[in-house]
This record gives structure tokens, sequence and C-alpha cells, in this order.
């Protein structure tokens, strides 16, 4: 394979996640603040419901038509091309009901791409094992890229300026979409698989019938626990960073450490699944969560540490999330593979998210402690962090020794990329 289409795939998965990481950041606090949006928390929690409703929707629709009758490029660039006028639209969106529906529009044709692209880059890498750490690196620049400009752009905006300053995310965002759209006409033409004779017209229905074999269940149950514990950590880690003494303005740059520590990370991937395969290599991102957690959990008052630990980030998305993206490209039919990582992803981006919301949320209002009771100013209440971060602790370790015991692939897909787990 010459180095032009990596280096289009590359590109692509930076285009891809420029997108995303451009509007995420700011549009809460635009939504709730009284100078901006000043949307209800009801109907924030809505708006923040759009991925969920996208990745269960794509698997049944964008992605089945991925799968079955779009060339991969050719729905790329039609649905960023809608999702990224639907983006543009928000910039000028005040009212509730519009502003949901151009959100909604966009993620029901944005989500589904995240499938798409990883299925393109699989269909024209040789060896996905060793590249696709490299190619899917590109999204995690595309991501600091985008986010970290506007940390300068907002830097001394307050009210009304800050409020304005952030719905320019959303047009940075839409241009990039718009970009994304005609820049996939130049990929690899990567056609559909019609269904043969004989198997399930649905690639969804077949996708998720390979659910009956016990490795991939019990992937699929380890995926959404170690998903409910990713999203997890964006739920609670930025209220604990200020909580503990982190000056607001620092607290993402520091949570950016583990995106660039990502970087590195996936550069390494392709060398650690040949080494140690598919389920130690997933193990060890799992427990990469329970060891930044326990850090929380047990030293929040010693700021060194807590920075530092924010490099297991890397660990706990490449070693997990890359790798059962990997994994899925190699155990899955061909035929299926975009309705394959979708439904992966109904885990990573939908569920698992909701799950973290529904779980984290609650116990973070329930359990308090006075302050004094941390050695701060009297008083007050916080939260018991070393309480509620043994929480997702347990749960790692639950989805480790699951993935330990219970999945055991067949020969034939561990040997893929001189796997041998």
């Amino acid at each position: 394979m010459n180095q032009s289409p990596r280096f289009k795939l590359f590109v692509m998965m930076v285009l891809e996640f420029f997108i995303w990481g451009a509007w995420l950041p700011p549009i809460f606090h635009l939504m709730g603040a009284p100078e901006g949006l000043n949307f209800s928390g009801k109907e924030q929690a809505l708006i923040g419901s759009c991925f969920a409703i996208a990745s269960v929707i794509g698997i049944f629709f964008s992605n089945q038509f991925a799968d079955r009758t779009f060339a991969s490029e050719k729905f790329m660039a039609f649905s960023h091309l809608v999702g990224g006028l639907a983006m543009g639209g928000l910039f000028f969106a005040k009212s509730f009901p519009v502003f949901f529906a151009l959100l909604l529009i966009h993620s029901l044709f944005y989500v589904p791409t995240i499938s798409v692209a990883n299925s393109l880059a699989f269909a024209n890498l040789k060896d996905p094992t060793k590249e696709f750490g490299l190619i899917r690196m590109g999204g995690t620049i595309g991501w600091i890229l985008a986010s970290w400009p506007l940390y300068f752009i907002l830097q001394g905006k307050t009210g009304a300026a800050l409020a304005n300053a952030e719905s320019y995310a959303f047009l940075v965002a839409a241009v990039a979409s718009l970009l994304l759209a005609g820049f996939s006409l130049t990929l690899p033409h990567t056609p559909p698989k019609p269904a043969a004779a004989g198997v399930d017209k649905l690639a969804w229905r077949e996708a998720m019938g390979l659910l009956r074999l016990p490795f991939l269940l019990v992937l699929f149950i380890v995926t959404f626990i170690d998903a409910t514990i990713h999203n997890g950590y964006f739920v609670m880690s930025f209220g604990f960073l200020a909580d503990v003494g982190f000056k607001p303005e620092n607290i993402m740059p520091i949570m950016s450490i583990g995106q660039i520590a990502e970087i590195l990370t996936m550069a390494v991937l392709g060398t650690v699944l040949a080494k140690f395969g598919w389920r130690t290599t997933m193990i060890l991102g799992i427990l990469g969560h329970a060891a930044r957690f326990a850090v929380f959990a047990f030293f929040p008052q010693n700021h060194a540490i807590i920075v530092l630990v924010q490099v297991l980030h890397g660990i706990c998305y490449a070693f997990f999330f890359a790798t059962v993206y990997i994994f899925i490209d190699a155990a899955f039919p061909k035929d299926v593979r975009a309705s394959a990582q979708g439904l992966f992803n109904l885990l990573i981006l939908g569920l698992g998210d909701l799950a973290a919301k529904w779980l984290f949320i609650p116990l973070m209002k329930a359990w308090k402690v006075s302050v004094p009771a941390l050695e701060g100013a009297v008083g007050k209440e916080m939260i018991d962090y070393h309480k509620l971060f043994l929480v997702p602790v347990g749960l790692a370790l639950v989805a480790a020794i699951l993935l330990a015991v219970a999945f055991h692939p067949p020969k034939e897909v561990s040997a893929h990329g001189s796997a041998g787990h």
C-alpha cells in the first residue's frame, strides 16, 4: 500500500474528530448561561441525549446503508454535507426547539460516520492491527487542534461576550464538516457489499445475531461497563479538579494531557497488540481506569500525582476502545463491518454515556460530606470523592476479571495481527 491512502485516512480522522471537538467543550456552558441560551436543565439533558439517540437509530438505518447500499466515501460526503449545514444553523439558533432539532439532525448524520470512518480505514489498510493506531491517532490530534484554540479565544471573556464567542464554535465545526464532505470524495473507493445468498439482508440484524457467540457477548458486556466508566470520567472530573483546588482555566489543559498521551499510545498500539494480544491489551486499558480513579480516591490533595495520572487516559482509550474497533473488524464478516462498528459505538457513544449520567450524577448529589472532613473551608459541603471514585474502580476490576476469565476468541481471530490470546 502506498503512502497516499494512509495519509488521506489520517486526514479523514483529523477532520472527523475536529468537528466534534470544536463544539462539545463550550456547548453546555453556552446553553446554561443566562447571557447565553439560558436553557433549562431538562432542555440541556434532552440536547445532551442527541448522540445517544443517533447511535441507536444509526444501527438500523445509516450503518445498514453504508454496509449494503452506498460506497463508504459517498456516505461520508453526503452525511457531512447535511450534518455541516445543520451545525452551521446552530450559530443562529436561539430557541430550544430549533436548537434541539438542528443538533439532532447533525447527530443523526454525524454519529454513524464515526463507525463508517473506522470501517473505511480497515477496508483500505493491509494490516489494521499495526496501522490503525497510527491512523486513529489523527482523531486525537483533530480533537486537540479544535479544543486548544478555543481555550485562547475564550480567555478573559465573561457574560454576553463569552456567550457570543462560544457560539462561533458551531461555525468552526460547520466549516470542518463541509471540508470533510468534499475531502471524502477523494478517499479510496470502498464499495458496499450486498448480502450474499443465504445471508440476512439486514446487516444490523446479522451483526446483532453474532452476539450469540460467547466471546463476542462477553466483549459486548465489558465494553458497556468500560464505556460507562470512560464517560463517567468526563461527568465527574471537571468538578473534582475544581473542588480540590485547581483553577478553572487550567482544568481543560490538565485534562488534555490525557489526549496528548493518547497520541503516543496510539503510535505503539500495533506493537503492544503484537506482543500481548487482544485480551491482555484490553485488560491493560481497563486497569488504566482503575488506577486513575484510585489515585483520585486516595490522593485528592496531591496535585502533582493527579496531573501525572492524566497520562493514563491514553492507555484507557487506545488499549481498550481502539483495540475493540480493530478486533471487531477481525471478528465480524466484512459485509457488516459498519453495522458491527455501530453496534459497539451504541455502547461507547450512546448507552455508556447515558449510564454514566444516570449512575454518577445521582451519586454526586447523594454522597456529600462537610468540607471540614476533607480539610477545606468551614461551612460548605463537597462530594465524598473517596466514596464516589471507588465505584468506577470496582466496575473496572469487575470488567477486567470478566475479560480475563470469559473472553476466549477462536484461534483464527486471535491469529489476526499476531495476537495469540
